[in-house]
């Protein structure tokens, strides 16, 4: 056996090394890997990635420098070792679900249209912002937002017609600065 441990530059030798490492070490190997992963076929693909070191460094399957059992289970379980150090370095994967939401690439047109709409409601006069305000963003209803301001519900309406009307007259007489505007948020966020 003391001939197969020293290698040679053929294949052949190659070949019959590894499968009297296998034969006589084999065993041994796959049920330690088994015991420290909990998993048949881990421990196979660390068995298998044991006998390449092996392969690949001939001079450490000599008994002078030890057991080469003690060698092959030490590389084993440094293998297994920097498996479970590379996972547990790595974020756990989610598969997408109804309940996980796909992660959005590209928000830049929200946030252009968010800047366009802060921007049209700072050019309203104060009373119909707080009623777009009352309105839109917190949802009250004509005689709520009628309440809350203090003035009654047909100048709710009133206000909110033409605040809107004012707005829409914001957005469509600069189409073109909005464009420009578009264009250089992609640019910033791409």
């Amino acid at each position: 056996m003391a001939a197969v441990w020293s290698r040679r530059k053929d294949t052949a030798a190659d070949e019959v090394l590894i499968r009297a490492l296998y034969e006589e070490h084999g065993g041994a190997l796959l049920a330690y890997a088994i015991r420290l992963t909990g998993d048949r076929a881990a421990a196979e693909d660390i068995v298998q990635e044991t006998l390449l070191r092996a392969w690949r460094h001939p001079e450490a399957l000599t008994n002078s420098k030890g057991s080469v059992r003690g060698w092959l289970l030490t590389v084993a379980r440094n293998i297994a070792t920097d498996r479970f150090r590379a996972r547990s370095r790595r974020p756990t994967e989610v598969a997408e679900s109804p309940t996980t939401v796909p992660v959005r690439d590209d928000h830049a047109d929200e946030v252009v249209d968010s800047i366009v709409v802060l921007d049209a409601l700072e050019q309203l006069s104060p009373e119909h912002r707080e009623v777009l305000h009352a309105i839109y963003f917190k949802g009250h209803t004509v005689a709520e937002a009628a309440d809350a301001l203090g003035v009654p519900p047909g100048t709710i309406k009133s206000r909110t017609y033409y605040a809107l009307r004012r707005m829409r007259e914001a957005f469509t007489s600069q189409p073109a600065q909005l464009h420009g505007q578009v264009v250089a948020m992609k640019g910033v966020a791409g």
